[in-house]
């Protein structure tokens, strides 16, 4: 699995209380690239989801952090692009608390097996604990360890368009992740 590096860890311990302040929680932290061409990813999330004052409030939140925090210098020494965003529909699976909070949901697993081979499935989250996660791959369950996780992320299920004429298609609320239902848009004609 690729587990949130040391690095991120303590980046992340320094980042998440600044994040709260602003109202959001830190969904994870990523170091991608490398000398200059290094980009610091923060991934946050809130409540109801995350909208562009969300994401701005975070950044502002950020940056006298990692302006001024020694952890930050240690860490991250030199120039580095920041991005902050929503982890998105399709949110990587990295951390216990991840894959706890996708139980019940479809994933894309991808997981080392018994010979050592790669294999990608598109798999039905059951249960996931501090070892590691039930998932239902065509009606049977398997138990796999984050240690044989190379890859997870949640998958986006798009539904059926509505027929013409039906209720759905003429604005009335339909069904949305995880039983919540899901009101239309109001739309105004200019």
């Amino acid at each position: 699995m690729t587990h949130p590096t040391h690095q991120a860890d303590r980046l992340a311990a320094v980042l998440a209380p600044a994040l709260a302040d602003a109202g959001v929680t830190l969904y994870d932290v990523e170091i991608a690239g490398s000398g200059r061409a290094r980009t610091l990813r923060v991934l946050v999330d809130r409540e109801g989801g995350v909208d562009l004052e969300a994401v701005t409030a975070a950044t502002e939140a950020l940056a006298p952090v990692l302006d001024t925090d020694p952890v930050v210098a240690a860490e991250l020494p030199g120039t580095y692009l920041l991005e902050v965003s929503s982890p998105g529909l399709e949110r990587p699976l990295r951390a216990p608390a991840h894959f706890r909070a996708a139980t019940g949901t479809p994933i894309s697993l991808k997981a080392t097996t018994a010979d050592g081979t790669h294999r990608r499935d598109r798999v039905l989250l059951v249960a996931a604990d501090d070892d590691g996660i039930e998932v239902d791959i065509d009606g049977a369950r398997e138990r796999v360890g984050y240690g044989d996780i190379v890859q997870a992320r949640t998958v986006f299920e798009w539904g059926p368009a509505p027929k013409p004429g039906t209720p759905a298609a003429k604005g009335a609320a339909r069904p949305g992740p995880k039983g919540t239902t899901q009101k239309p848009k109001a739309s105004a004609k200019h």
